[in-house]
C-alpha cells in the first residue's frame, strides 16, 4: 500500500501539533481523512470517513484517548491505531495496547519514523518507539496463562504459520522473520494474514499475545491441537 492510498486521521489536542503532523503526512504521499482534538469527536469521525489509520494522542481531556483507541478498534476493525504521545510512560503504552492499539510511538520520533511506522500499522505491523516494543512482550509472558484445553475446535495452524509465529511473538519484524525463515516478505505477510483469519484476531499485537500466552515464543513448542 503506497503512501497515498493509505487515509490516516490525526487526534491530537494541540492544534500547532496536529495540523504540523498533519502537514508532514500530507507532504509524504499520506491522505488525511480527518483531524479532531478530542476522543468523543474521533469516535464519531471515524464511525463516517473510516481511516486506515488512527494517529491517537492519550491526553485528549475528558474523555483519554486509551478509552477512544478501545471504542474505535472495538466498532470499526479495519481501522488501526497507532499511539503518537508525549508520554514514555511503561503504564501508558501498556494500557494503549491492552485498549487494541497496533503500535505506540513517542512525539519525539522524527518525520521519517512517523512515516514508516504509519505505512507499517497500515499493514498490520505493530510498530513501537525502540525500546517498549520488549516491554509490550514482556508484559505478555507475565500474563501468560495455561492455554484453554476446553475448545473442542482449536485452530489447526500449518508448520510454516507456526515458523512465523513463534517469531512474531519474539518481536520480530516482518522482513526479520522473512530473513531469519529465508523466505520471501510477502510469503511472511500471507502467513501472518493467514493466522490472523484462522485465530479470529485483528492484529500483529493480539497475535503476539496468543502466541505467549500458548508458550510458542520459546523454541521448539508445538502449536496447539
Amino acid at each position: 500500500m503506497t503512501g497515498s492510498e493509505i487515509s490516516v486521521m490525526v487526534v491530537d489536542d494541540h492544534p500547532i501539533w496536529r495540523d504540523g503532523v498533519a502537514r508532514d503526512l500530507t507532504e509524504r504521499g499520506f491522505r488525511i481523512s480527518a483531524t479532531t482534538g478530542d476522543a468523543v469527536s474521533a469516535l464519531r469521525i471515524s464511525r463516517t470517513v473510516h481511516p486506515d489509520v488512527v494517529l491517537m494522542d492519550l491526553n485528549l481531556g475528558d474523555t483519554s484517548g486509551v478509552e477512544a483507541t478501545r471504542q474505535i478498534t472495538q466498532e470499526i476493525p479495519g481501522t488501526r491505531v497507532l499511539v503518537l504521545s508525549a508520554s514514555g510512560e511503561h503504564a501508558d503504552v501498556l494500557e494503549a495496547v491492552k485498549a487494541g492499539a497496533s503500535g505506540y510511538l513517542v512525539k519525539s520520533a522524527s518525520v521519517d519514523e512517523l512515516v514508516d511506522a504509519v505505512r507499517r500499522t497500515s499493514v498490520g505491523d505493530a510498530v513501537f518507539t525502540a525500546g517498549l516494543a520488549g516491554l509490550v512482550l514482556g508484559e505478555y509472558r507475565r500474563m501468560a496463562v495455561t492455554p484453554d484445553d476446553s475448545d473442542p475446535d482449536p485452530p489447526r495452524l500449518t508448520e510454516r504459520e507456526t515458523d512465523v509465529l513463534r517469531q512474531v511473538a519474539k518481536g520480530l519484524t516482518a522482513r526479520q522473520i522473512a530473513n531469519k525463515l529465508v523466505i520471501s516478505h510477502r510469503t511472511v505477510e500471507n502467513h501472518v494474514q493467514s493466522t490472523l483469519r484462522k485465530l479470529q484476531l485483528h492484529n500483529r499485537v493480539e497475535l503476539a499475545r496468543y502466541a505467549i500466552e500458548h508458550g510458542l515464543d520459546q523454541e521448539g513448542e508445538a502449536p496447539p491441537d
